[in-house]
């Protein structure tokens, strides 16, 4: 977990009415409470609410002067003491009301691709930017839009076909190799990059090797841009040309992110244009996913989908989609299978398929989605273009299968405990009380009102959870390529949720890309839903800093699991108890780990 602050930001509502909001941490108290500070005009900070917030992580500021600028602040309160202010926030005099964070850029090049991390250790999420210039080119902002550094990809960028590109060629077709974490827990992130020769890094240094088809990864300091390590890419296929690659991080052992090859060579393995990276077992330790398999933390097959009828798709989705049943569950479509499977819903733990829809005629189904949208029944629903379904049951929520909305983009917006949409620019809300078809579904917000335009497409350089509470951001672009527009709610709620960048599996799918669109990024557990109006707590721990290392644990007592292993949950009849230091932490309501 991640150590950010409280991402406090500030948004114009209407003409009067301003919307704070800020994060609920992963490892905060559940009677942690809050209060809201208002510095006007540079002035003393002043306290703004009467009695401390124990709702939803916003206010509703109502009383300010908005010709002038506002900063605005938040303190948790602990046992009834106030703490130190988290961060703050300044909304500019006279600004506009727009649901809308603006960040300026240096001008440059189309953007399509934005990454997140803490670049400068300050506790919130910086940006890491492309330019599809000929060479390529990366960029690094902090959160304010100061500058950081520059990578010029070099001339093994320039072939930028999307099925053969240069050696350093990145982000096209579905496509990245970039992504941004904190890779060795010192509180700042780095950048993973795919390099070869002829790359200058931040700090002016350019990279030379002798043959332009190989290949490395190299990792870059977050806010210089400077080399810090780098590792030659196997060269098992090198006859073929250079290598494309998607990027993305997960802790494979449960405590390190990791690198390793693995080899498809005969195994049954069907593959897609996205990668899911899922502890889909609640041991500590990611898996890796794909359409059609799964592979175990150190790069065994778990198991395939094939040997069930599954090939080539271009969506899947794992997530908590049945509040019933033990284990995560998938849903992925399928392009022209040769069996006519159109889509199919899964135990992505077990790899068992539940149900599927096939049609006499193969086709490219193209796009599917998950979300709780409809809360008259259980779980989340699914959708393609066959109907939308809840996934648990395989009930058909509305007998004329057109009344679905498109199968792109889910997040959560408007405070409710449903799923919005993102589709195309729009920001919109399917009502299951008065269903509609894709084209007519009710609108939110209207991207291009604000002068923001999608990167790539119908998508958004990026979205996620990126700062205030739990809802989450949109970021797109100016026409000119010299601001980042990021959308974020300007409605309240009372509905207290964790910050989704702590939920595991959730921080790992900001760091992934695929097909040229940011994937819906998907908790591990049911964060929010019907029938669910508030979330538990991450089951994990803040990063130690890097210096720090792990003593071996001691041998078990009678009865005790070690860390890592399970000590409880709905069936286990295991140890009940953890070897000290470790404690027994509720992961799900199956498996309770030591850590």
């Amino acid at each position: 977990m991640e150590r950010l602050g409280r991402g406090v930001v500030a948004v114009r509502s209407s003409t009067t009415d301003v919307l704070v909001t800020w994060r609920l941490l992963g490892l905060d108290p559940d009677n942690i409470a809050f209060n809201v500070y208002r510095a006007a005009a540079g002035g003393t900070p002043v306290k703004l609410n009467s009695v401390a917030l124990t709702a939803g992580t916003n206010y509703l500021d109502r009383t300010a002067n908005l010709a002038q600028r506002n900063t605005y602040s938040v303190r948790p309160v602990v046992d009834g003491t106030e703490q130190a202010a988290g961060g703050a926030f300044t909304l500019a005099a006279n600004n506009p009301t727009e649901p809308v964070v603006r960040v300026p850029l240096q001008a440059g090049g189309a953007i399509k691709f934005v990454w997140v991390g803490d670049l400068d250790g300050d506790g919130e999420f910086d940006f890491v930017l492309d330019r599809q210039t000929s060479p390529q080119l990366l960029e690094a902002y902090r959160s304010d839009g100061t500058f950081l550094w520059r990578v010029n990809m070099g001339p093994n960028s320039v072939q930028q076909n999307n099925i053969s590109p240069g050696a350093s060629a990145n982000n096209l077709g579905h496509w990245d190799g970039v992504t941004v974490y904190d890779l060795d827990s010192d509180g700042r992130a780095e950048v993973a990059v795919r390099i070869a020769n002829g790359v200058t890094f931040g700090d002016g240094r350019v990279f030379s090797h002798s043959n332009n088809n190989e290949q490395f990864i190299a990792i870059l300091d977050g806010r210089t841009g400077a080399l810090r390590a780098s590792s030659k890419i196997p060269t098992d296929y090198l006859s073929d040309g250079p290598l494309a690659a998607r990027f993305g991080v997960g802790y494979l052992d449960g405590q390190r992110p990791s690198l390793w090859k693995w080899r498809r060579d005969n195994q049954d393995a069907p593959d897609g244009h996205n990668t899911r990276i899922v502890d889909i077992n609640g041991d500590g330790r990611d898996e890796i996913h794909e359409i059609g398999f799964t592979l175990n933390g150190d790069g065994t097959l778990r198991y395939s989908l094939g040997p069930q009828g599954v090939v080539h798709g271009d969506r899947f989705h794992i997530a908590k989609m049945d509040p019933t049943r033990a284990g995560l569950q998938g849903f992925g479509v399928q392009q022209d299978n040769p069996n006519g499977l159109l889509e199919y819903y899964y135990d992505a733990t077990r790899g068992e398929i539940l149900w599927k829809h096939s049609s006499s005629t193969p086709g490219d189904v193209g796009r599917g989605l998950v979300g709780d949208i409809d809360p008259t029944k259980p779980g989340m629903e699914v959708w393609s273009f066959s109907g939308l379904y809840n996934g648990p049951s395989n009930q058909l929520i509305v007998s004329d299968t057109t009344l679905a909305p498109w199968p792109h983009l889910g997040l959560f917006w408007d405070g409710d405990i449903l799923m919005e949409l993102y589709n195309d620019g729009k920001i919109e809300k399917w009502n299951h009380l008065s269903p509609s078809r894709s084209g007519s579904v009710p609108r939110l917000v209207s991207t291009w009102n604000y002068g923001a335009i999608n990167t790539h497409g119908p998508n958004p350089a990026f979205h996620g959870d990126l700062f205030g509470d739990w809802r989450e951001e949109v970021i797109l672009v100016s026409p000119e390529n010299d601001e980042l527009v990021i959308f974020t709610t300007d409605r309240p709620t009372d509905i207290r949720l964790y910050t989704l960048a702590h939920n595991p599996a959730y921080r790992n799918s900001m760091t992934l890309k695929g097909y040229g669109m940011s994937k819906p990024p998907r908790p591990n557990i049911r964060y929010a839903g019907s029938g669910s109006a508030t979330s538990p707590p991450p089951a994990t721990t803040a990063p130690a800093p890097a210096a720090t290392t792990t003593a071996a644990s001691p041998p078990p007592a009678a009865g005790q699991a070690k860390q890592w292993e399970q000590c409880g949950g709905t069936g286990w009849t295991g140890p009940k108890g953890c070897v000290a230091p470790f404690t027994c932490n509720v992961v799900n309501e199956w498996y309770h780990q030591c850590i």
